[in-house]
Order: C-alpha cells, then sequence, then structure tokens
C-alpha cells in the first residue's frame, strides 16, 4: 500500500462502490419498460407526475394542483385551444396573460432515457425555457413516451410532414441543484407537474 494511500485514505474505493452501485441500477432500468424508465428518470429529476385512468381523473388531479398552489382565478400562459376548456372550467384566464402563474400546454413527446419532456413551437411558440414562467402543469398521453431523443425527433418529422415546428427543446430539470452540477448549467430548472393520461 502506497504511503499516499495510507495518509490520506483510499478515495478509489469509495468511487468503486459509487461505479458499482450505477452499474447496478442500470441494469435493473434496462428490466423496466419505457413507461417505468420515463417515471423513474423523471421523478428523479424532481418532477411531479400524476397517472390518470381516464379524463375525469385528469380534471380532478388538474383542480388538486389548482388547490394546492391556490392557483384559482389566475393568468395562465397556455397556447392549445384543445386545453381553453379546462381552463374555463376553473375560471382561469388566459387570452393576453401578462404575468402568468404557469404554463398549462401539451407536448411533443415524453423521453424515457432522461426523464425529459419535449417541446416544439407548436405548444410554447418561440419562448425559451428560462422565458416560460417558472411553474408547468404538462398534459401528455402514455402512447407520447419514446425512449430516446432521436425518437422524439423522428415522431416530430413524422406528425408535420409539412408544417414542421421550430424550437424543439427538451426540459429535463424540475428542481433547483442541492449542489453546484455543471450538468445543469444554463438550464432554467422548473416545478413541474405532468398530468399523464392513458390511452394505450
Amino acid at each position: 500500500m502506497s504511503l499516499f494511500r495510507k495518509l490520506f485514505g483510499s478515495s478509489s474505493s469509495a468511487s468503486d462502490e459509487e461505479r458499482e452501485r450505477e452499474e447496478q441500477e442500470t441494469a435493473t432500468l434496462s428490466n423496466l419498460s419505457i413507461d417505468e424508465q420515463f417515471i423513474h428518470h423523471f421523478k428523479k429529476n424532481g418532477g411531479k407526475f400524476l397517472y390518470c385512468e381516464n379524463l375525469t381523473e385528469l380534471k380532478e388531479q388538474f383542480e388538486n394542483i389548482l388547490e394546492e398552489n391556490d392557483w384559482f382565478e389566475s393568468e395562465v400562459l397556455c397556447y392549445d385551444p384543445s386545453l381553453f376548456s379546462l381552463l374555463n372550467e376553473n375560471k382561469l384566464s388566459y387570452g393576453m396573460a401578462r404575468n402568468p402563474k404557469f404554463l398549462f400546454s401539451g407536448c411533443e413527446n415524453l423521453i424515457a432515457e432522461e426523464g425529459s419532456i419535449l417541446f416544439s413551437s407548436k405548444q410554447i411558440k418561440q419562448h425559451k425555457p428560462n422565458e416560460l414562467p417558472s411553474n408547468m402543469v404538462i398534459y401528455a398521453t402514455t402512447s407520447q413516451i419514446l425512449a430516446i431523443k432521436s425518437d422524439g425527433l423522428s415522431a416530430i418529422k413524422k406528425k408535420y410532414e409539412r408544417d414542421y415546428p421550430t424550437n424543439i427543446t427538451a426540459i429535463k430539470y424540475f428542481e433547483k441543484a442541492k449542489e453546484e452540477d455543471f450538468t445543469q448549467y444554463g438550464s432554467s430548472p422548473k416545478n413541474l407537474y405532468l398530468l399523464l393520461l392513458e390511452n394505450l
């Protein structure tokens, strides 16, 4: 054993243990379904996940989010006309929101590999993630879960054959890093709720 290892202790055993733990986690995750992989990574990134079996449950969960955060009768940023009825039912204004409490939106896809949510200009127009409200409520279906980001980009290409959207971006971090993490540099963490509707 070297003199330095005796004096300063063995750091390799700690890093070996960490590496072994990561390998075990990777092996375990590879045995999970794509849905379960997404949920694992999404929650690990700090997202709040709410599974809904039908539209009635989705409406109830949406109202629970509003109640939890005291967002009733507030302004909302929403560009999706299919979601306006839910906002009207809860007396939320969404026209020209100057100071929106949250973004209410659909998404392009959910990426299992990293637990991220893929957006395009169809949902967030030309806003960059840091220009969006810090609170987000996202509606998605189980059929939107894809394995990797390139699958998501292919799905967008197939979905919009002619009217290809711009501003394709993924939001991955849903809470501020507890310690300095260079992988989060330049990202703006969001307080994000995902309403996931079963449609398979």
